[in-house]
């Protein structure tokens, strides 16, 4: 600690040099009232005046604190605000950078104390803070930022930003090599527009610092460089220098020079990036992006560009970038236009179209290309209107005219005559209607193996006969006939077609010759060719060289030529040509028309022998032979077609050869039919044997017995799949009701709902039965069909069921009717998928219900009312215990209605009629606890202490209770047995 009695002031080894600026702000005056320097290197001597004359570091107030009193100190100094001066709240703090006044920490409590302080007051306790710590980086940052924030508010041309930046150069005195200072400093004179005083900090800045720090100080620098108000040459050497510290932002740089209007250097520096290989893009362009730009700047400014080589750049880039080329062809020929040579643009742009491979680009290039012609025509008119006018103004304008008319006419100098107007118009046409052909060219240059494109291109050519020649020949060159999309071989055939339009068969023939020897893909390619040089000899006539030419299309190639070309290993298609059906169709087709039966049948017997007969050849064959009378050699080609083939193939030829064989034979040869039809049903799958069947059985019912016509039918119902047996057994018995009779059927009913037919059939065949047996008067058979039926019957199936109900109300009677209900109601319950047991009262509701059912029935079938009464009273009151007979002669059965008859025949005895009860009812004897079997079974009471009080109260409870209640704990069955006895 230093001594209260030593002077204040910096000791000896701590002192600093003094900045070489003074500030001459009014807190820097407060501290020095008489500055002891104006500028340049001071000595550090003159900042601390002698000890007499000087104040401690402390102040005033602090030297008065250590004395006696506050009189003995010093006056203040004039000019200085006694606002300035420490106050007595401040003693605390400054007694204690009195004791120790080179301690940041006293100072810094200083300052946060008087944070409200005025800056002015703040400023001072700084100055003195900084005086006794020049070196103290926190000191000098935070002032630093109070004066920042303290000039911020005024313009810049405020006194305040003079002793600001006094105040930073002070601070660079110790801090400079601190770049935060240097920051806050630089930014402070970016903000001020001092450009000059900004750069040279900057570079000073650059100097102090480390290069690693660098990278803090060049944004600065390129926001000095950016300003509108700085030299263009300024601006340049700063992006230079940046370029050295990181070439990585040379974007930066090419964009600045673009933007100054720089073009030459842009363009260099553009290229020579290009030419990098390690460059990459900090700003995410792609060398794509570059280049295009470098063509842009290339083509836009010509003029102002050198040295560089245009035309080998842009080709460079067609070359490179195919997905740009239209942009880049049109940038080429932009660059020539604005030279001002324009037969080189028109070149380029020919070159363009006639290059590109794609209709995008193909339309870019056109489309530049066709408003380079129209504006070099308009360009042209309107010089031409301005000469005229000006000729018009010399007063001899037709004259002058006719005088160049004249020389022109003279001279014959149309080539170079000046006025080209007609010659530019005739461009621009011709350059419009060739854009169909350059378009075709285009598309041919994708894929120069679309034969239909090659087509459409002849098309468009069809008005000169010489580019079409030209273009066939051009397309058969190029088309590689393993490569073609479409079919090549019609190339040929059209070229062949064009000289015979032109009636050049010679030339056709050649053509023709030449396509023969073409190696296709395909062998129905080559065939093609045969067949279409046939029909054009037929066509002019020349049958035996058509016939020819198929012989020698069909001729098979030698074991000499056939072993060539296995040694080679690609066989050709001319090596299996001689199997094409195409060709033998045409062929046979040509000895039909004009060859013999023997010639013919030798073509059918070769195309047999080679197997690659179809059946329409097999067919065809025969009806050849059966127009000649050859009956038998046609049946045999019939039997080697179902041999040769199988099915669906031989489906037709078996349909036709038995048809045939039929109506050739009819009866004379049945057994031998008999064998062909059970030949043609055993090869036949289940889906193909119903005709044949019902072939078969006509067969056998025209000329054959009907009892075979039977026995087809029966097989036929069991052989046809499951869904064809319904129409086969409809079919069935319609035969048999017309050749034996109804009864006759009755076995193939029963046949059919046995035979396992999908329930809806057996169903629909139950209720056919039902109603033959009706109509035979069997009604007691009909009513066991429809019981019958019921086991498939839906109970929502109402047709079933109406038809049924419709069959009890004309042919049964109440047991009957109330049997058909009951089963009706036991086919809705078995069914159904949920089961109830219902307590007694809704077993009573039911038979109500029932009852009423009945009764309403009953009463459209006309039986009297009060009939209808005494049957409701009869079941209401219960079963009687009278014998069925007692029951069956009650006056109310005499009276009963005649179309209301009992089941049976109607012609049965009266007895027999008496007897209308159902006999399948099952009945539960009266006594029928008495008959059943005597098992005693142990009973063993539960104890009441098990029950407790519930016990207790169920035994009260019981008592209490009525006989009613009694009852109906009872189940159901034992309260019937009761009711009955």
């Amino acid at each position: 600690m230093p001594s209260p009695h030593r002077p204040s002031g910096n000791p000896p080894s701590r002192r600093r040099p003094s900045p070489p600026i003074h500030d001459t702000s009014p807190v820097a005056t407060a501290i020095h009232p008489n500055p002891p320097y104006r500028g340049g290197i001071v000595n550090p001597s003159e900042l601390n005046p002698p000890r007499a004359r000087m104040p401690s570091a402390a102040g005033p107030v602090a030297v008065a604190s250590a004395g006696s009193a506050a009189k003995a100190a010093p006056s203040p100094a004039v000019g200085i605000s006694p606002e300035l001066y420490p106050t007595e709240d401040d003693l605390p703090y400054e007694e204690e950078i009195l004791r120790e006044p080179f301690k940041l920490k006293g100072w810094w409590r200083y300052l946060v104390a008087r944070a409200a302080a005025p800056f002015a007051k703040r400023a001072v306790i700084y100055e003195r803070a900084l005086k006794a710590l020049p070196g103290s980086y926190k000191l000098w940052h935070a002032y630093l930022r109070e004066r920042l924030d303290h000039a911020r508010p005024h313009p810049i041309d405020h006194p305040t930003y003079s002793s600001l930046n006094n105040t930073f150069e002070r601070a660079l005195a110790t801090m400079h090599k601190m770049p935060r200072i240097w920051v806050l400093y630089l930014t402070s004179l970016l903000d001020q527009r001092l450009l000059t005083r900004s750069r040279r900090a900057l570079d000073r800045a650059l100097r102090a610092l480390p290069v690693t720090q660098h990278d803090r100080i060049w944004p600065l620098y390129l926001r000095l460089a950016s300003l509108p108000a700085c030299p263009v040459e300024t601006s340049l050497r700063v992006f230079r220098r940046y370029l050295q510290f990181d070439p990585s932002h040379a974007e930066d740089f090419i964009n600045f020079l673009i933007s100054a209007n720089r073009w030459q250097e842009a363009a260099d520096r553009l290229a020579s990036v290009l030419n990098d290989d390690g460059f990459r893009s900090v700003k995410g362009k792609t060398r794509h992006q570059l280049w295009l730009e470098l063509c842009e700047i290339l083509t836009k400014h010509a003029d102002e560009v050198a040295g560089l080589k245009v035309d080998a750049i842009l080709r460079g880039g067609i070359r490179k970038f195919t997905d740009e080329v239209g942009k880049l062809w049109t940038s080429l020929a932009d660059y020539y236009v604005r030279r001002g040579l324009f037969e080189k643009a028109r070149d380029v742009f020919e070159e363009g179209v006639s290059s590109v491979v794609t209709v995008k680009e193909f339309s870019v290039v056109f489309e530049a290309y066709t408003q380079f012609e129209q504006s070099m025509l308009a360009a042209k008119l309107e010089a031409a209107e301005e000469e005229g006018a000006e000729d018009e103004d010399e007063g001899g304008g037709r004259k002058n005219g006719m005088d160049k008319l004249s020389k022109k006419f003279l001279e014959d100098f149309w080539l170079n005559d000046e006025d080209d107007t007609d010659l530019r118009m005739a461009r621009f046409e011709w350059l419009l209607d060739r854009r169909p052909e350059l378009l075709s060219s285009v598309l041919l240059r994708q894929n120069p193996h679309n034969v239909e494109e090659w087509h459409r291109r002849v098309k468009l050519f069809e008005k000169d006969p010489a580019r079409q020649v030209a273009t066939y020949v051009e397309a058969v060159k190029t088309v590689d006939p393993m490569k073609a999309v479409g079919k090549p071989h019609t190339l040929w055939v059209a070229f062949a077609k064009m000289y015979e339009k032109h009636n050049r068969l010679d030339s056709a023939e050649d053509i023709f010759k030449r396509a023969t020897q073409v190696n296709y893909k395909a062998v129905d390619h080559l065939a093609s060719i045969w067949c279409e040089w046939a029909e054009m000899e037929l066509r002019h006539n020349n049958f035996d060289k058509a016939i020819e030419l198929m012989r020698q299309a069909t001729a098979e190639p030698s074991v000499e030529v056939k072993r060539r070309a296995a040694a080679e290993g690609n066989e050709p298609v001319q090596m299996k040509v001689h199997k094409s059906l195409k060709l033998w169709s045409f062929y046979v087709d040509l000895e039909e028309s004009l060859g013999t039966l023997d010639s013919t049948c030798a073509v059918y017997e070769r195309i047999l022998d080679l197997r690659i007969a179809t059946p329409q050849i097999i067919l065809n064959y025969a009806y050849l032979l059966e127009e000649h009378k050859y009956f038998e050699d046609a049946f045999k080609v019939y039997e080697r077609g179902v041999k040769i083939f199988k099915y669906p193939h031989v489906k037709a030829i078996w349909v036709t050869y038995l048809t045939k064989f039929v109506q050739r034979y009819k009866r004379s040869k049945l057994e031998r039919a008999r064998e062909l039809f059970h030949e043609a049903v055993q090869q036949a799958p289940p889906d193909e044997k119903k005709p044949l069947y019902l072939q078969w059985a006509k067969l056998e019912e025209d000329y054959g017995l009907a009892k075979r016509a039977m026995n087809v039918y029966d097989e036929a119902v069991r052989a046809v799949p499951n869904s064809e047996k319904m129409v086969m057994y409809e079919i069935y018995i319609a035969r048999a009701a017309e050749l034996f009779g109804v009864p006759r059927t009755r076995q193939i009913y029963e046949q059919a709902i046995e035979s396992g037919l999908p329930d809806r059939d057996v169903l629909t065949m139950c209720m056919k039965f039902a109603e033959l047996e009706r109509s035979l008067g069997e009604i007691d058979r009909s009513r066991a069909i429809y019981v019958h039926a019921s086991n498939y019957a839906d109970p929502n199936n109402s047709d079933f069921w109406k038809k049924w109900n419709d069959f009890e109300i004309q042919h049964g009677n109440e047991d009957t009717f109330r049997e058909m209900l009951r089963i009706k109601r036991t086919v809705a319950a078995s069914r159904s998928q949920t089961h109830f047991i219902l307590p007694e009262y809704l077993m009573q509701r039911d038979q109500r219900l029932n009852l009423d059912e009945a009764v309403d029935t009953l009463k459209r079938a006309g039986v009297p009312e009060d009939e209808m009464a005494a049957l409701e009273r009869q079941l209401a009151s219960g079963p009687s215990t009278a014998p069925p007979a007692a029951q069956n002669n009650t006056p109310a059965s005499a009276n009963r209605m005649m179309n209301f008859v009992s089941a049976g025949v109607e012609a049965q005895a009266e007895s027999s009629r008496q007897q209308a009860g159902n006999n399948e009812d099952i009945e539960l004897p009266d006594e029928s606890d008495d008959e059943e079997p005597d098992v005693q079974i142990a009973e063993k009471s539960v104890p009441a202490a098990v029950f407790g009080e519930l016990g207790k109260r169920a035994a009260e409870s019981q008592e209490g209770s009525s006989g009613a209640q009694e009852n109906e704990q009872l189940g159901a069955l034992e309260r019937i047995k009761r009711r009955r006895q």
